[in-house]
């Protein structure tokens, strides 16, 4: 009996290897955008087990190569793709696509991982940030939901404090990166810096401006990026008593989302503790030394990494139990491309794909 507890951990160690090292087909829906190739650039910098890759992109990309781990793979079409069934679809293609390819790809048993908002609210479909609530995925679910990028972060750090302190009201303001629309953004950015008339992602000038509209106006007067964040971080956090309002807002960024969180508890509070649990929950980091100016900033410190910065942690001296905080994170990255690759992990580590 000695001898099997001193080899537990070798054996734990083997069955960890063989899961890892399953033959993976992976699909990248939407290959060439802006977040599928971040979702290629971190398959391979987190090692993820890829023995194929088939990537997909629109019907006049097909036939074309792209470069992945120092071989060329060939673009394929979405029936392409299904027909190869592959273990794992990533898809970033936008909401249509997903709506019309997603069931056809978890039909020949593929876990789809969407980013976009076309199954976030669907009542049979999980939504996840691996940090929170991976636990609750099961074999069945073939069509898993990726959250939007300005909730991601935003549930990461209150998550903790929720669980702690109970959350009774949530303002948030966000300054979202121009990454978040995409490279035709960034163009028109780079167009007007230049005094060049081009193609416009937005219907107002983004360089030197802020635009307080980002999505489409609903009948309430919030615009869908708003209420998203609203609908999407009560079922993540599975609380719908929450109350939240938003103000989305595009800037002339690149690098982060940044976001000030102001959050009303059931129950005091201690800034130590409030640090602490920030500090000590996987995926956060806090930087907050205001005597030397030291806070989160979304190219200094988010950029082409895959954490949550937390800093300017301070009371609300205007109301009793709430917080203000200042919540940066890479927006291709946390909250598209590392948050979908987290939950294919997940899938591998707890051996819910049978290879």
């Amino acid at each position: 009996m000695r001898a099997f507890f001193c080899l537990q951990p070798y054996f734990i160690s083997f069955a960890r290897y063989l899961i890892t090292h399953k033959k993976m087909r992976i699909a990248v829906v939407g290959a060439t955008g802006l977040v599928g190739t971040v979702m290629l650039r971190l398959l391979a910098e987190r090692s993820f087990p890829v023995t194929e890759l088939i990537p997909v992109a629109s019907e006049k990309s097909v036939g074309k190569e792209i470069s992945f781990n120092g071989n060329l793979y060939k673009i394929h079409s979405m029936q392409q793709a299904i027909d190869k069934k592959p273990h794992i679809a990533l898809f970033s293609a936008g909401g249509s696509v997903s709506l019309q390819w997603a069931e056809a790809f978890a039909h020949v048993g593929t876990f789809v991982i969407d980013n976009s908002s076309a199954w976030r609210m669907h009542a049979d479909k999980k939504l996840i940030v691996p940090e929170i609530n991976a636990h609750t995925i099961t074999e069945s679910d073939k069509v898993i939901a990726n959250p939007n990028c300005s909730t991601i972060q935003m549930v990461l750090a209150l998550y903790p404090l929720h669980v702690k302190y109970g959350i009774n009201r949530i303002v948030v303001s966000t300054y979202q990166s121009i990454t978040g629309t995409g490279v035709k953004a960034i163009k028109q950015m780079e167009n007007e810096r230049q005094g060049i008339k081009g193609e416009m992602a937005y219907a107002h000038q983004i360089d030197k401006n802020c635009i307080p509209q980002i999505d489409v106006f609903l009948e309430n007067g919030y615009t869908k990026e708003e209420m998203k964040m609203v609908n999407e971080t009560k079922k993540i956090i599975h609380d719908d008593s929450i109350h939240i309002t938003a103000t989305c807002v595009r800037v002339p960024v690149i690098g982060g989302h940044s976001e000030s969180v102001n959050v009303e508890f059931k129950q005091d509070f201690d800034l130590d503790e409030v640090r602490r649990l920030l500090s000590t929950t996987k995926g956060i980091i806090v930087k907050d030394d205001i005597g030397k100016e030291v806070y989160p900033m979304p190219l200094i410190d988010a950029h082409e990494r895959d954490e949550v910065y937390v800093g300017r942690i301070r009371r609300d001296e205007s109301q009793a139990n709430t917080l203000n905080m200042w919540i940066v994170a890479d927006n291709l990255r946390k909250g598209a491309a590392t948050n979908a690759i987290q939950i294919a992990e997940y899938l591998v580590d707890k051996n819910l794909i049978k290879a």
